[in-house]
């Protein structure tokens, strides 16, 4: 008798070891940008075989990671601005990304190491996270509470300071006072004001 293929557990169980896998590798690489292949995979409890088969080289995990990571706090826009007003949605999004941006200041030296080798892949881009910028501010601009015209460009050219802060030290109070200075920036001059 003719068993059926039992396809759909199997590919949301490789799923989640791919996202389990993702999760590990981003903590380990942000802690030890050189971080053993292996180590990760022991602590992602999954086997050589399945993590090699996901990741065949440093190289593909350590952009994976980068693009997974990119991805959620893009994808983060979009559920706040469905669960917050406009200029709430945006305010908790800064805080987001800068959470990305300096709690996972380690793995910015992963990305380096795989990227500058002669022949290696180039960085991924921050086109998901552009978007996401420009999807919130237009939100804030049809509800008036941000100055008109203001682009994702402009957006991160004010936020650049984010980079100046040193992840090792306590960066979260020096990071809220910067977004606020931008955010009570973006609202001087918003027509709903």
């Amino acid at each position: 008798m003719h068993q059926p293929k039992k396809d759909a557990p199997l590919r949301s169980d490789a799923l989640r070891n791919r996202e389990r896998i993702l999760r590990v590798a981003m903590t380990e690489l942000t802690l030890r940008p050189d971080a053993p292949l292996s180590g990760i995979a022991r602590k992602a409890g999954v086997g050589q075989g399945t993590f090699y088969r996901n990741f065949p080289h440093r190289e593909a995990l350590v952009l994976e990671v980068y693009r997974f990571e990119t991805q959620q706090v893009a994808d983060a826009a979009a559920e706040l601005l469905a669960a917050r007003a406009p200029e709430q949605a945006l305010r908790e999004w800064m805080d987001r990304l800068a959470r990305f941006a300096l709690a996972k200041a380690g793995l910015a030296d992963a990305i380096r190491l795989v990227t500058s080798a002669p022949g290696g892949p180039a960085k991924p881009g921050p086109a998901p996270v552009l978007a996401a910028a420009e999807s919130l501010l237009r939100a804030n601009e049809e509800a008036g509470t941000i100055r008109p015209g203001v682009t994702a460009d402009d957006f991160f050219l004010a936020i650049a300071g984010l980079w100046q802060i040193d992840p090792r030290e306590d960066w979260q109070p020096r990071a809220a006072r910067l977004l606020d200075l931008v955010m009570d920036g973006l609202r001087a001059g918003a027509p709903g004001r």
